[in-house]
């Protein structure tokens, strides 16, 4: 993205590449009105598996700069949209457009099985379900 600075000189202006962490006062701000689609990785740093999948997501975070949006909830310290979600397992990926979640990814998969579901969001408008309708 390009912006103007005050001497009118083009210069960049740099996206996070990498996955923010947002709590449950922020969800709503950061993922629920955002402007573009959001992976919301629900997770605790005691679980195993949620940390095999964070360079996956930092990839993801990168690769989809300005079109996806990564937010990692640490369900630990910040039970609140988890809970009415109705994650049950972590970790626990939402996809979620316009405030709604449409799809989600339970436990530690593969990076190509996780950017196929990225892309396949990214690319349709599939109608809002809950979680425990999806797993």
């Amino acid at each position: 993205m390009w912006k103007r600075s005050s001497k009118s000189n083009l210069r960049r202006t740099k996206m996070t590449t990498k996955p923010m962490h947002i709590s449950d006062a922020m969800y709503e701000e950061q993922v629920l009105k955002s402007s573009v689609p959001v992976l919301v990785d629900f997770w605790a740093p005691w679980c195993g598996p949620c940390r095999m999948i964070a360079p996956s997501l930092e990839k993801l975070a990168a690769e989809y700069e300005g079109k996806l949006r990564v937010a990692k909830v640490n369900t630990d310290e910040n039970p609140v949209w988890a809970g009415q979600y109705g994650v049950q397992s972590i970790p626990t990926m939402l996809l979620v457009r316009d405030g709604q979640a449409v799809d989600a990814i339970v436990g530690a998969v593969p990076y190509p099985f996780l950017k196929q579901k990225v892309d396949s969001f990214l690319s349709a408008a599939p109608a809002p379900v809950r979680v425990a309708e999806m797993a």
